[in-house]
């Protein structure tokens, strides 16, 4: 999982646009137990879908307005992109087999 500080709008856009591998961002916060708790969630979705899925996580206190500007108004936050376009939203954490059986339906496109 790679964290992301990003300056510019154009470096997310460029990240998110990346052909027909699928993009998990994870909107986060250092201070949210959650997103800590997801963490190994995500890990292990990333390790087992390495060729089609990329995890980028995106601290939102350090990048508030590309937050506000995607709606993210709570954390953990995820979005997966496709193509440039979000195909899948969730607020909050879920345990590793209720996100992975959700994300496996996109993933197996």
């Amino acid at each position: 999982m790679d964290k992301i500080v990003l300056m510019k709008k154009s470096n997310y856009e460029s990240i998110i646009n990346q052909g027909d591998k699928l993009i998990l961002v994870d909107f986060f916060a250092d201070w949210c137990g959650p997103c800590q708790a997801l963490n190994p969630v995500l890990q292990r979705i990333a390790k087992e879908n390495t060729n089609k899925l990329s995890v980028i996580k995106i601290n939102i206190d350090k990048n508030p307005a590309l937050a506000t500007n995607l709606g993210v108004r709570s954390v953990p936050n995820l979005l997966l992109y496709r193509n440039g376009k979000i195909v899948w939203r969730q607020a909050g954490s879920k345990p590793y087999h209720e996100l992975n059986s959700e994300l496996k339906v996109f993933i197996n496109r």
